[in-house]
């Protein structure tokens, strides 16, 4: 039976009003990467850090799936083989639509992590740098993503199920971050056919054998539908 790895970037939670990094008022226009999102950042003022995220866990509790979540939920439970969800996005999304085991390479936002000792642990709604590790006690609180610079987690399992695909789809990424922008050419070794849903070409089109341009709340129905035969 068919396994299906699929990548998701921030294109897939876009319709959910959680806004993407590098369009023209993508995330990015409003803050530099370089105060907010690496570790020399919340060295220099982990407030301004804290501050940031607690806004975007915010306004992650507060969004819905849209049909492009629900979609992939769906062929997780109809497709007769095994279906990996990758996502960068740090929002829940993929769970609230009912998906399973999603991976995260970037880390959640729900999630706070200790710099100290490494725990983990679901974060309040607002977290800060004083705030206590419910493990060590340390004042060493920061959220539980990946910033610019760190290594995403669980590469070793995602590589592992890029290596046993047959098909490998990205969905609303742009192509420009890696390690992730090439999961296409690491599938493509262990023979993928390889997909790309998206809103316009990313910057790694040419590694995919397929594309389908639009919105994701439409473009991921019509091809979950074409994987299920209907």
């Amino acid at each position: 039976m068919q396994k299906i790895v699929i990548l998701t970037g921030a294109g897939i939670s876009a319709e959910s009003g959680l806004g993407t990094f590098r369009d023209k008022d993508g995330i990015w226009t409003r803050y530099r990467i370089e105060d907010v999102a690496t570790p020399q950042a919340f060295a220099r003022d982990p407030d301004l850090v804290h501050r940031f995220y607690n806004t975007r866990r915010t306004q992650a509790a507060g969004a819905r799936p849209n049909a492009a979540h629900q979609a992939l939920a769906r062929l997780q439970t109809e497709h007769p083989g095994e279906v990996i969800i990758v996502t960068q996005n740090v929002d829940r999304l993929h769970e609230a639509a009912g998906a399973q085991n999603v991976i995260h390479m970037h880390g959640e936002l729900a999630r706070a992590l200790c710099a100290s000792c490494g725990a983990r642990w679901d974060a309040a709604p607002e977290i800060g740098p004083h705030d206590a590790c419910p493990h060590c006690g340390a004042r060493a609180c920061r959220p539980d993503v990946v910033w610019f610079g760190e290594m995403p987690y669980r590469m070793e399992e995602i590589l592992a199920h890029l290596s046993e695909a047959a098909i490998f789809a990205a969905i609303g990424t742009s192509g420009q971050v890696y390690p992730a922008a090439g999961f296409a050419q690491e599938a493509a070794l262990a023979g993928a056919h390889c997909i790309e849903i998206n809103l316009e070409s990313s910057a790694v089109a040419a590694d995919f054998d397929d594309t389908r341009q639009g919105t994701a709340s439409e473009t991921v129905p019509g091809w979950v539908a074409d994987i299920l035969c209907e």
